[in-house]
Order: structure tokens, then sequence, then C-alpha cells
């Protein structure tokens, strides 16, 4: 296998790929565009600025910002400074906030206007060491000092007011490039260190290895760039192609989708150019949704040529339908933000709807039994992942650093069974699976069969205990607008297609399921729902 360059800035690396493209469009947003050359500039310049501001090599700054075109000027700049930028949620709470700047012990924070009052709150509520906030796009917003007692700058004019950073930082790829935040549904989020390396091998191995995208591209993705597969879709990925990437602050409904599917959002910002996207990257929930819109646009309105899968598995009626509309095939895979991106997937050209497809070229897939041996192919176990953009650590947590860095192995929660052909096929989370009548039950198989019904919008499975402690599966279904179906009959249809005990039990409808920012289903809200507890 190739070897990462031994001395490696990320930011660097990618500006050097782009020097003969400095007019082409890197990124354009609901303001306007961002040329290659300007990406650089100021990334530079914020590099610089950061450094001005007293912020040393390895130290934090807190990045919670819509996706914006500053957003990649405010993450280059740092990595170029050997700062590491720590991405968040923009749809948490203070609380979270609070906890995440003490954790990080931040030095600054960029964050987006919209967004400042909630970063105040956070800091006035946890100790922090927060010596200035950076607002983006902001210029007449500015607060100035708060009680919180750091000042706030504008983005825009520390940028203009600042020379570039005549160098990078002299950074090696096992040097901390960046955090990102797995997801606190099981506890506090836990602080991800990644690596300059690591953005570099996801690039390669997935970005140009699978999806084997290239300048021509237009890329939008609708999970948000602080997510692990949003960083891939829409910064990683397409810089180091030289393709141009369309971003979108709002949520991603699908009427906002459709909007840069079809140039109609950014006609006035892309100077006569067709920014329309070439390749989406979206998550099962959100291909239904847009299947089930009456705005769902004509085969000839977009540019797809492709699109990709994760978060969740996809189910493949979802991916035949939208096949069927569009012409273009949805590439779908897992990843985890404990492996930045990607390492198990299906490819253009060779797709099995239904299942995650092979391991990606570069990464080792094992799948073990409760005894931590590899089982047989058509069993379920637990999935393991070996390869080279794997996280340094969690954060400040050595115990739940060893339960999923096991030597050169990653531990991810899920199971999986392979077949005979070497596809994997998702059989849910560790913590999902159910035991009904002494045998195991993949509620995700319920799920995909469910979702053939034609009635079905979406829906989630999971157990539930009876009056004699006996665990019983129950199915949350989400109708399609105007359909209408019985729970006997969808009962019956499950019956049909799989063996007889693995049907649901009992069936509820819902008008929508909860979900986390990405889309995903959150079964642990419907469990709490079932026991009595809170439901959001």
């Amino acid at each position: 296998m190739m070897e990462t360059p031994d001395a490696l800035n990320f930011a660097e690396y990618l500006f050097a790929a782009n020097r003969g493209r400095a007019g082409k469009v890197a990124y354009v947003d609901d303001r306007g565009t961002l040329s290659y050359g300007d990406l650089e500039d100021r990334s530079r310049r914020f590099a610089a600025a950061l450094l001005a501001l007293g912020i040393r090599r390895e130290e934090r700054v807190l990045l919670l910002m819509l996706d914006c075109n500053e957003w990649p000027v405010a993450f280059l700049g740092a990595l170029y400074a050997g700062i590491v930028p720590v991405a968040v949620n923009t749809l948490l709470t203070v609380a979270d906030y609070a906890y995440m700047l003490a954790h990080s012990r931040a030095q600054a924070a960029i964050v987006s206007a919209s967004l400042e009052p909630s970063l105040r709150k956070a800091m006035a509520e946890a100790p922090n060491e927060v010596g200035a906030v950076i607002v983006a796009a902001a210029a007449a917003a500015l607060s100035g000092a708060s009680d919180a007692g750091a000042p706030s700058l504008d983005l825009a004019a520390l940028v203009a007011q600042t020379k570039p950073l005549a160098a990078p930082a002299p950074t090696r790829g096992d040097d901390p490039a960046f955090w990102l935040y797995s997801s606190g549904s099981t506890g506090r989020p836990k602080g991800t260190v990644h690596t300059h390396a690591n953005a570099w091998w996801t690039a390669e191995l997935y970005g140009k290895g699978v999806l084997a995208l290239t300048d021509r591209d237009v890329c939008f993705s609708a999970a948000k760039l602080y997510f692990a597969y949003g960083l891939g879709n829409a910064l990683t990925f397409p810089l180091s192609v030289g393709a141009s990437v369309v971003l979108m602050a709002e949520r991603p409904t699908p009427d906002a989708v459709f909007k840069r599917w079809t140039g109609s959002a950014s006609a006035g910002a892309g100077d006569g150019l067709d920014l329309r996207p070439t390749v989406f990257f979206g998550a099962p929930t959100g291909f239904a949704g847009m299947l089930a819109s009456p705005s769902l646009p004509a085969r000839d309105a977009v540019a797809l040529r492709m699109c990709s899968s994760a978060g969740e598995a996809l189910p493949s009626e979802i991916g035949q339908r939208f096949e069927r509309h569009f012409g273009c095939a949805i590439v779908d895979g897992i990843g985890s933000t404990e492996m930045l991106h990607v390492f198990l997937s299906n490819r253009p050209g060779d797709i099995r709807y239904g299942t995650t497809g092979k391991p990606v070229a570069g990464y080792e897939i094992e799948l073990r039994g409760e005894d931590g041996r590899p089982v047989a192919d058509g069993e379920v176990g637990d999935l393991f992942i070996k390869g080279p953009s794997a996280a340094l650590m969690y954060w400040g947590d050595r115990e739940k650093s060893r339960e999923t860095f096991q030597g050169g192995w990653t531990r991810s929660g899920d199971k999986y069974v392979r077949d005979a052909d070497g596809y994997y096929t998702y059989s849910g989370r560790s913590d999902d699976m159910l035991k009904v009548s002494g045998i195991w039950v993949s509620p995700f198989e319920v799920e995909a069969t469910l979702m053939q019904h034609p009635a079905v919008l979406e829906c989630a499975v999971i157990g539930t205990e009876d009056g004699e402690g006996l665990t019983k599966s129950k199915a949350f279904v989400v109708v399609k607008p105007g359909a209408a179906v019985s729970d006997a009959e969808l009962k019956a249809f499950v019956k049909e297609k799989l063996a007889a005990y693995k049907y649901p039990r009992a069936i509820e409808f819902l008008d929508e399921l909860p979900k986390t920012a990405t889309g995903k289903i959150q079964r642990f809200r419907l469990r709490e729902r079932e026991r009595g507890g809170p439901a959001s």
C-alpha cells in the first residue's frame, strides 16, 4: 500500500495541489463564490491571525459555524498554523458547548453570528480559556466585549488586515490536526483526535479510490462539514482533486436540496457557471423523504452522475427507486467518526442494494463472535476495522479509548454478516440486536422488509418486554402522505417475506421518528418512550 508523506501539513497539501487552479470556483454558498486562489490566501491570512492572537501550535480552537465559505477558511487556516480546530455540531445545547469548551480547553472560538448568543451562554456557564471570539459574516452584529470576557472579532476584517503566513507549520502525518466529537447518545460526547495523515488517507482510499472524483465534479453534501462524513464529502475529497463544492447553511429538507440540485439556489452566485451538483452525499432517511416529496425534480433537471449514502444502511427499495427515477446509482457505505470516513462500501459499477458492499482497499474487516473469534460466512458478528485513518484516541478518556481502539483494530459497535461472495450486510448496532424466542433477530432486516411496502415512508424496530419479561419486537412506522395501511396488513407483509418469528409483534404509527442532526433514527429514544421515559 502507498505511504503517507512523512512531513505533512494537510492544508498545505491541498493548497499545493490546486495552485494551478487559482481562478476556479472552490466553494459556492448562499452569498457567493470562493476561488481556490482566494481560499489559500484567506486561509493563510487566518492562520497568521490566530498566531497573532497568541494561540500556539497544537492548542485548540472551537469551530461552531454553519456551512458557508468561511468554514473551510477557518478550518484550513488553523491546520496551516498547526493549531487544532474542534469542529462541533451547530444544533447542540448550551450545556453541550459548555462541556466541549472545558473539555477541549479551547483558546478561541470561531462562530457564526447567529450562534454567538449560545456560545456566550456556554462560556458563562463553564470555566474556559477562550481569549477571543471570532465571528463569521457578522461585521454589523459584533457584540464586542461581553460578560464572558472575550471580545468579538470580525473574521473578515481579521483576515483582510493580516498578511498571509509565509510557511505552514512543519507538522508530520501523525501530528494531531483536528477533533470531531462523536455521538453522545450513550453518554458525554467523545473528543475524537484525528491526524493530518488521516484526512490524506481517506481522500486517497475513498474519495479517489472508490468514488473516483475528478476536478470536473461539483460536490454537494447534506451532511454538514462538522461531521466526519460531511468533512470528507465537502472538503477533504473535492479539494484533493480540484472539484467545486456547493455549501448550504440551512437544514437539508427535500426542497432545500432540490434547489441546489437544479442550480436555482446558486444561479446568482455562480457568475453564469453551471454549479449543479454532479455528486450528492446523503443519508437513507433523506433519500426516502426526497422520493416521497411532491417537488421531486425530473431526471433532466439535475446533473447528478452519482450519489453516496452513509450514516445508516440504505434499504434496497430506496436505492432501486432512486436509480429508476434519476438513472443515478446510490453508492452505500459505512464509516464512523473514529475511522473518519467510509471503510466498507459498494462501488460504482458494483452495487448490490441491501448490502454495504466490500472493504475499501487499504482497510481490513473482521467479524467477531461473542468469544472474540472470527465468525463464518452467514453468521452475524461484531464489526472490527483495521486501517490507516483510525483516530489517535478519545481525548482524556483512556477507558473508552481502550474499548474502541484495540491494537491495530477499531471496534465499530455494529453487527454485520458476510455472504459467500464477500458482500457485507448490516444487522444493526451491537446493542440493538434482539433475541426473540431464543433466536437472534436483526431489527434492520425487519425494517428493510417493511420499507418494501408501498405505504411505508420510514420505520424503526426495537425490542420491548411483555408482561412476562420476554422480548418482543415492535415497529414504529411513518406512512407516506396520503397513504393508509393497517398493522395487520404490515405484519402479514413481513411474514410473507421473512421467517415467521421475525415479524413485529406490535406496530405503532407515528407522524415522525426521532432523529439526530444527520438524519439517523434515534432508536434509544423509542426505547425510552416504551419504558415511560422522555421520548425526545
